[in-house]
């Protein structure tokens, strides 16, 4: 019996992703998958789209404004991040604490573009805006403006991100192979010129 009981528990208490997400504005998004094991800070602040997936133990800080565009995948571990505190409670020490004004408490708008693709322990840093497109590896820390379709690899320990590529150079390849899926590609991320328009293999 106590072995069933704990099975029961285990199964209940499990990360799941919930299809289904209710936009701060009273929309309902039918596509957006998010997991019971991610915590959403300030969702009043989160201006999100739908086809999105945000899977387990995440920290989304929307506290200074955070917009998650349409299809972005934020896979497990990540932290995307519109504040940070850190400065200030060494700073102020004790008196952070109940104080009215913190001195050097950061807060900035973070934004990711459409289609855009975080990976694993992975952290978005407060004002980051990332472009359309965008492909986040593993372990990247990303700071500032990231245009659209970068592919971002961890830069050296203690620096930001850096980039190493185009998406569009990864996709140009499927997209010759499968032509039924342009038009849908396009929509999205506008018409692909010539230079993407042969496949390097």
């Amino acid at each position: 019996m106590k072995r069933w009981l704990a099975a029961c528990l285990a199964r209940l208490l499990a990360p799941r992703v919930v299809y289904g997400f209710r936009h701060a504005d009273g929309r309902w998004l039918a596509h957006t998958r998010v997991s019971t094991h991610t915590h959403i800070g300030t969702p009043a602040q989160l201006d999100i789209g739908d086809h999105v997936f945000i899977g387990h133990f995440n920290l989304i800080d929307a506290s200074g404004g955070l917009r998650i565009g349409e299809g972005c995948q934020i896979t497990n571990y990540v932290s995307v991040l519109t504040h940070s505190s850190h400065d200030a409670v060494r700073l102020m020490g004790r008196a952070y604490w109940g104080a009215r004004e913190h001195v050097g408490r950061l807060q900035r708008a973070t934004e990711l573009g459409d289609y855009c693709f975080v990976g694993p322990h992975s952290v978005i840093a407060p004002g980051a805006r990332l472009g359309r497109g965008v492909l986040v590896q593993a372990y990247c820390h990303v700071q500032g403006e990231v245009p659209d379709f970068a592919v971002l690899a961890p830069g050296a320990p203690g620096e930001p991100a850096r980039i190493v590529g185009d998406t569009r150079r990864r996709d140009a390849p499927w997209l010759l192979r499968h032509p039924q899926v342009r038009a849908h590609y396009e929509a999205w991320a506008g018409k692909l010129g010539p230079e993407w328009s042969r496949d390097e293999g």
